[in-house]
Order: structure tokens, then sequence, then C-alpha cells
């Protein structure tokens, strides 16, 4: 959530913000909303201050005609303090409400425009192959590692089971990648699948409605939850953290869950586009100064993975009209997967946002400074470290021989326990 007492001053960055993310949202009305609460507030504590001036004052004798008069005085004070406490909260809940629509601000080098109108920051190369390579779908029906058809017939479409070296590589992709961020100054966490409503709508995440990405669960106040950065980013809920504690750095492992709505082309086929999945996530809580650092870092420890996993892959800057409403700026690495679309292409395997003081000030979380000043609100960032499904898709085409076997990278072999899936 943006800041309500700066939407005057932010007018105009706002308006361009909403307008470059392709977002509906009347900033004019909002700012008007917050004169009303700014108003009223003030009218409040006038009339709370003559309330309390009538009440000192009935401490003096009186007579009885006085004192009927002063006690009818008092009623129509309080009634009047009710009816402009009634209002602020009506008005408060408007502007609340009002202000959820708006997005956060855009970095100045974001790239304007749609989904096509990234900037990439640097090239990869394509891996040439001396034959033709199979895609993952035929890969994993060659040594059995998914199985499509059961998951569909237990779960439904975009279900599946992973099997025999798949299921093993799953495991050992969460500790390998484990191992990195924690070796980065991580604190690793297994974090819940679920989450209540309103911490999804704190991080930005719309729980709700035909445009929500999320499942809900019946009759519970409950959300399964798309990525751990909910999970994770609610650690911070109400809270104030000491400054020393900063950058805090935190890594969860979970089950991710999205409906996924909308049209899937070829591109999206297989374990690209799926309605569940495991995955290591990254978040940082750090002070305002801090965070285009930390954005950076997280950037950085993603390519030491994906360099690791020797999958090639290129990085990009997402443009302003694919940045969710909390990211100020965003960076996606995309990897080379050469059974994607008619004659590969790059998909993205991973992300980094800076949501700078979107997410932590709907969240109250807030960090005291050394020297002693008031409670200030922190930054918070998200990186994916491995997101295993296209991992696994990632890792399967790109490490392929010409005769179907499947190498593992020296990197990821200690953790598999094995060097290649089939024979030579």
């Amino acid at each position: 959530m943006l800041d309500p007492r700066t939407l005057r001053e932010q007018r105009d960055a706002i308006v361009e913000s909403c307008r470059h993310r392709n977002v509906k949202a009347d900033v004019d009305r909002t700012i008007a909303a917050q004169d009303d609460v700014t108003a009223l507030r003030t009218e409040l504590n006038d009339a709370n201050r003559v309330r309390n001036e009538h009440q000192k004052a009935g401490k003096r004798p009186m007579d009885d005609a006085e004192r009927n008069a002063h006690v009818e005085t008092g009623r129509d004070l309080k009634e009047t303090v009710a009816g402009l406490e009634s209002r602020l909260r009506e008005c408060e809940q408007q502007l609340e409400a009002q202000m959820l629509e708006l997005p956060n601000l855009i970095h100045p080098s974001v790239p304007l425009g749609g989904e096509d109108d990234y900037r990439v920051v640097q090239e990869g190369t394509p891996k040439a192959f001396d034959f033709e390579p199979l895609d993952h779908l035929t890969l994993c029906e060659k040594h059995d590692l998914v199985d499509f058809e059961a998951g569909a017939k237990v779960a439904g479409q975009k279900f599946y089971y992973l099997k025999n070296e798949a299921a093993l590589m799953d495991l050992a992709l969460q500790r390998f990648a484990l191992e990195h961020v924690i070796a980065e100054g991580f604190t690793p966490m297994a974090t819940p699948d679920l989450a209540r409503p309103a911490i999804l709508t704190g991080l930005g995440f719309n729980p709700r409605g035909q445009e929500s990405n999320i499942y809900s669960v019946e009759d519970h106040d409950l959300c399964l939850v798309g990525t751990a950065e909910i999970t994770l980013g609610g650690l911070g809920a109400d809270r104030i953290l000491d400054e020393d504690e900063l950058p805090l750095r935190v890594a969860g492992i979970s089950h991710c869950f999205r409906t996924e709505a909308g049209a899937h082309g070829r591109e999206s086929k297989g374990l690209y586009r799926v309605h569940q999945f495991s995955k290591t996530e990254m978040f940082v809580f750090c002070r305002p100064e801090d965070s285009e650092a930390e954005l950076d870092r997280l950037l950085a420890i993603e390519q030491k993975i994906f360099d690791a996993l020797e999958i090639p892959y290129r990085v990009i800057e997402v443009a302003s009209g694919d940045l969710g409403a909390p990211a100020y700026r965003k960076f996606d690495l995309e990897a080379w997967m050469p059974g994607r679309g008619d004659n590969g292409s790059w998909g993205e395997v991973t992300s980094a946002s800076n949501c700078t003081d979107f997410q932590a000030r709907r969240l109250k979380t807030r960090y005291r400074p050394k020297d002693g000043g008031k409670p200030e609100i922190v930054h918070t960032l998200n990186g994916t470290a491995l997101s295993n499904a296209r991992a696994i898709l990632a890792l399967v085409e790109i490490h392929q021989r010409a005769d179907g076997s499947i190498e593992i990278p020296a990197a990821l072999i200690p953790f598999l326990g094995r060097d290649s899936i089939g024979s030579r």
C-alpha cells in the first residue's frame, strides 16, 4: 500500500504507474477520500476537545437548572462525537478499499509497455545440439518420470505424479537450493501451505474473485499459497524489528498452488504451467536504503544457482505492464528450453522483485532505528531460488544426450546420488 499521506504530492507519479501497468484506478477520488478522512479527524479532535472542556467545567458548583442544562449539553456533545467517530470509521474503510486498488510506484529504469516489452539485461546463449533434441514430455515418458494421466484422473488436468528419478530430483533440488541460500545468509524454513486471506491481501495478492489465481478452502478462512512469499512475508505482520536484525533474510520451501486460469498455448505444455509444484523462495526484510542492493543480491544468487546447474539463461527486466501490483522493479531469469514451442525458446524460471514499502505498510512491518527514533516501515523483496517443475523441465531438456539418456550436472550429483538417468 502506498502512504496515504503522500497521495497528493505523488499524484502524477501514481497516475503514471497505473497507466503504465494498465490498472484502472481513480487516483483523484482516492485523494478526495484522504482529504475527507483528514477533515473528519480534525473535526473529531475539535469535538473531543470541546467535550473534555465541558466535562471539566462540570466539576464547579451549579444549581439544579445549570446542572440540567450542563447534562443536556453533555449528551449533545457525546452524540456529536459518536456520530463523527462513526463517519470517520466509514470514511477510513472507504479510503482503505480505494488504497488497495493502487499499485506500487515504478522504478525509473523499468521499461514501459506490455509483456513483450521487457529489456534484456544479460544475453544468453542457447545450447547447440548435434542431434535433434527431444522435448521433456517425450524424455519423461521414455524414462517413466512423470505421469500426467494419473494426475488428471485423481486431481484434474495440470496435476501430475513425479516418479522414479524425477521424484528424487524434486527433493534433491530443494536441498541443493537450500545449500546455496544458507551460504548467502538465509535462514531455511519449511512454511505452511495455507494462509489467511488477510495475509494474502497484505502481500498484494488477490485471494477472492474471478481474477484470482488462488485456491480458497471452502468453509475455512484459508487459502492455498501460490508461493512461500506469502507465508514468509506474513512473518512480519504487526511486527517491529530491531535495526540490528536487518537485513532479515529467510528462505522457505513449500508446495505452491495456482489455478492458472486462462488459455494455455503450446509453450505452456507439460511441466511448464501446472497447478501444483515445489519451490524454494527467498524473502528479505531490510532498511529502505538497502533494498536496491538486496535486489541485486537476489538476482546474483539466482544466477549462481543456474550456473551451477549448467542451464543456459538470459536475464530480463520485466516491463511495467507485466509487473504485479506490489513490485517496484522485477528481474526474471529465462532458461533456454529446446523443446518449448516449435524450435525452442526462453522460458521464465525465476523472478526477483523489490516491493519497497508496499507490502510492509499493509502488514504493519516496521523496524526500530538504533538511535531510538520512531519505528519506520521496512522494505521487502522476494526471489525464486528454484521452482522445481520448470527446473526439472530445463534440466531434462538441456542435459539430454543423443541416445535419450540424461546427464546430471556435477553440482547436483551429491544431492541426487546418481550421475545420469538412463544409459549412454
